[in-house]
């Protein structure tokens, strides 16, 4: 275990201090919330961000790598976070209320952008999955925590009518967002299903369209930004997608691979193209295939 990692005295304390403050105190939240210092720009020194995603358990996908129950252990993953949010470049973080709010307890989120997670409805492996409903943030809520901004998943399968509540709810938040001038974090993508599972597709074409889809939501665009999967190796593929558009954009890590330095290959050549600003990142970072948590950040780190 890396040095830098809280000790498990500590840490165990730690969370029995939160249940406790959840329990007695709730309202401490919110003021932790208000107190929180806030970073001048979501983009680091670089001029590109690394942001860590930890939304994943809301929807019901808790595996990394191997391990399908990886991010059920909420003292593990707050661990994890707390080393990757502690690391140089690490710009922001973007979760559910409860991870956000365990974080602020925590106290770890200050000087760094936070991005609220709107829409877990489409649990992983439901026969709904692709009805991505807006369970959680919303343009109110996150002025009220003094947040960035809200990301929101947006998949659209052509033969599911379920898709089209979908593109209306992630119309009606880029509008919200944009009001207050929050960032609207879109991840978009077209979707099928292959032997009853909802599968992204992931061809250019198909990546080219889900863009062009989720650019033109709302009644303004100045403030959406695009998360978006790195297509083939990350070179003229994925040069070809980004060509689609002039919106801000951020490279999603996707699964935990066996071979974690050919993805920061794929992830280097990726960062090219001009509408690129950085990378949302969750479980590659957290739970990369060797353990060391530290390593991982500053490798994604490296690359901006």
């Amino acid at each position: 275990m890396p040095a830098e990692w809280p000790t498990t005295e500590a840490l165990e304390s730690a969370l029995r201090e939160i249940t406790e403050t959840r329990a007695r105190h709730p309202e401490h939240v919110g003021e932790l919330a208000q107190a929180r210092t806030r970073r001048e720009s979501v983009l680091g020194e670089t001029g590109k961000a690394l942001v860590i995603a930890a939304d994943h358990p809301a929807r019901g996908s808790l595996r990394a790598g191997a391990d399908p129950l990886a991010m059920a252990d909420r003292a593990d993953l707050l661990m994890r976070l707390c080393v990757a949010l502690a690391r140089p470049g690490v710009t922001g973080v973007l979760g559910t209320a409860d991870i956000l709010e365990d974080l602020l307890l925590l106290g770890v989120l200050h000087d760094r952008s936070v991005f609220g997670s709107m829409n877990r409805g489409g649990l992983a492996g439901a026969d709904f999955e692709i009805d991505d409903r807006f369970t959680g943030y919303d343009a109110r809520s996150l002025v009220r925590s003094r947040f960035d901004g809200g990301k929101m998943l947006l998949r659209i399968d052509y033969s599911d009518d379920r898709s089209a509540p979908t593109l209306a709810a992630c119309a009606d938040a880029v509008s919200a967002l944009a009001d207050e001038h929050l960032i609207a974090m879109v991840e978009p993508f077209i979707s099928t299903r292959v032997d009853g599972k909802v599968r992204n597709d992931l061809s250019v074409n198909a990546a080219t369209t889900a863009m062009a889809v989720a650019s033109g939501l709302g009644t303004t665009s100045a403030y959406t930004w695009l998360k978006v999967p790195v297509i083939g190796d990350g070179g003229d593929d994925m040069a070809e997608v980004l060509s689609a558009t002039t919106l801000p954009t951020l490279l999603l890590g996707g699964e935990v691979a066996a071979d974690q330095d050919a993805t920061y290959e794929r992830w280097s050549r990726a960062l090219r193209p001009p509408p690129v600003r950085g990378l949302v990142v969750g479980r590659s970072l957290l739970y990369p295939p060797d353990g060391d948590v530290v390593r991982a950040v500053d490798t994604a780190a490296g690359l901006l």
